[in-house]
């Protein structure tokens, strides 16, 4: 089995589009569609379920995303290991997730020290801490952490949640909604979904209990999209990438919100230290 295949695999996955996914790899679709079939036959199972209009993952598809996620990520982190070049950084972030505050956050430090290459490393969080204790990483983002043994946590902006909904949703028209309007529908999330995001609902009073689990944030806003009944709720940064139509962000009333953090080894110097809470914050 290919790394090559099981890449590809992930960026159909997210994308859940030949075309697209063909176009973030910079390779022509067919090539795309024969890697999927290749190990879609290695593996004897389908991975998408293919029609003209929509690609989704397969039951055994999701099963095998998250295997694949970590299969990546664990040769990137030997890739990085065997590396002799100095002035790299590993940053650990979320599938899906701060890709906005990263570019920023990159230029800031690049305007301090130019000269270092940037690996990201996507990983679940309690495998992203894990990983820069274990000295894999040299800092990570996170939301909704507030400590960490072995690891500093620093405090570096503060997100807004937002509801979700489809655009033919009974609230999709109202400047603010409240938990409770939507409590009668079903909450969606993605298996890779921020468990912050809960964690700060429920800390606000909102009786949230997730329900179904689509694969990725891409499969849960199309499903929501797609039932004037369900609703998701995601940070700022997240819905400021939202690209589908079909879906309305309303901000959540009461205002609730979700601090977002740098999360760096103990010992850091301090001058490193502030450079990285001012590069990724606010």
């Amino acid at each position: 089995m290919e790394l090559r295949a099981l890449r590809y695999f992930v960026t159909v996955a997210d994308e859940l589009h030949f075309g697209r996914a063909a176009d973030r790899l910079h390779i022509a679709q067919p090539a795309v569609s024969r890697q999927i079939a290749r190990l879609e036959r290695e593996l004897g199972v389908r991975l998408f379920d293919r029609s003209p209009r929509r690609v989704r993952l397969t039951v055994a598809g999701l099963r095998v995303l998250d295997a694949a996620r970590a299969a990546l990520a664990a040769a990137d982190r030997v890739r990085v290991a065997a590396s002799p070049r100095v002035g790299v950084m590993r940053i650990g972030t979320g599938t899906g997730q701060f890709a906005a505050r990263l570019e920023r956050g990159i230029d800031a430090l690049r305007e301090q020290a130019p000269a270092f290459d940037v690996v990201l490393v996507d990983l679940p969080l309690p495998a992203r801490l894990n990983a820069l204790r274990q000295g894999e990483l040299d800092l990570a983002l996170a939301r909704g952490v507030r400590a960490a043994p072995g690891l500093r946590v620093l405090p570096a902006w503060t997100e807004a949640l937002f509801a979700v909904v489809s655009v033919r949703h009974a609230v999709a028209g109202h400047p603010a909604v409240g938990v409770a309007e939507l409590a009668g529908g079903p909450f969606r999330t993605a298996q890779d979904h921020d468990p912050s995001v809960v964690t700060a609902l429920r800390e606000a009073g909102a009786p949230v209990r997730p329900g179904h689990r689509a694969g990725t944030a891409g499969d849960t806003i199309i499903e929501v999209g797609s039932d004037p009944r369900s609703w998701t709720v995601l940070p700022a940064d997240q819905v400021a990438e939202l690209r589908s139509t079909r879906v309305r962000a309303i901000p959540l009333e009461p205002r609730t919100t979700i601090t977002g953090s740098v999360v760096i080894p103990d010992d850091l110097p301090s001058p490193c230290t502030a450079a990285h809470q001012a590069a990724f914050g606010d």
